[in-house]
């Protein structure tokens, strides 16, 4: 259980980083769209996610046309996204496995269960981990699930939310006790972009740092990494 000091820095470091970054808005996109470029988005950059996602969107029109590919076809397309060959496979397999369960390429399904049966149902679809599946429950559904990604975990480790060494699924575990679920969103979204900005993985930049105050991470060398 985290200490009142804890929660005391995690709800100003929500404040904080809100005041900075804004608080996120809605995505636009469907939770079929979302599993997709999340799997898209595994080891690769944001900017090389948007470009795959496009190339795929524009090469097919929906997709039950993509099923009617190859997966080298469609590796094709995914190309600047890294690990195309896994990647594409990994999206036809799970899109089959959603139009054979659902009798359309289509996650609606998903709203008549609870949380953990759909966090369930998804980690069993090829290429989805923790973090994608709390994507799409999150983004797509609104449940109460806290994507925990290497910027997450990292920040969250540095700032003492979670024990150093945890792993990606015990941080998640750890951060949907702690945080608010109301900002489960802006938690997520404003730490990655924190992470990108400032908190890099090597060499951050602790005197820019808007949470440099309340963070232990500066004054903790042998934790640092």
């Amino acid at each position: 259980m985290a200490t009142k000091d804890a929660c005391d820095r995690l709800f100003e470091c929500i404040r904080r980083l809100e005041g900075v970054y804004g608080l996120p808005g809605p995505l636009k996109s469907g939770p079929v769209d979302i599993l997709v470029t999340t799997i898209l988005s595994q080891n690769n950059t944001s900017a090389n996610t948007h470009r795959a996602f496009e190339k795929l969107k524009s090469a097919y029109p929906d997709y039950e046309t993509l099923l009617g590919a190859t997966d080298e076809e469609i590796a094709g397309h995914i190309r600047c996204g890294g690990l195309a060959n896994i990647k594409a496979g990994r999206i036809k397999e799970a899109l089959e496995r959603i139009r054979n369960d659902a009798g359309s390429i289509d996650l609606e399904f998903l709203t008549e269960m609870g949380p953990e049966a759909a966090q369930d149902y998804l980690l069993a679809l090829p290429g989805v981990g923790p973090k994608t599946a709390a994507v799409v429950l999150l983004f797509g559904f609104g449940m109460p699930r806290l994507p925990v990604d290497t910027h997450v975990n990292r920040l969250s480790r540095r700032l003492g939310f979670v024990p150093e060494g945890a792993s990606i699924k015990d941080a998640q575990i750890v951060l949907e006790k702690i945080v608010p679920r109301e900002k489960y969103c802006s938690f997520h979204v404003n730490l990655i972009r924190h992470g990108r900005a400032v908190c890099k993985a090597r060499s951050p930049r602790c005197g820019e740092c808007v949470l440099r105050d309340i963070c232990p991470y500066p004054d903790a060398p042998s934790q640092k990494g």
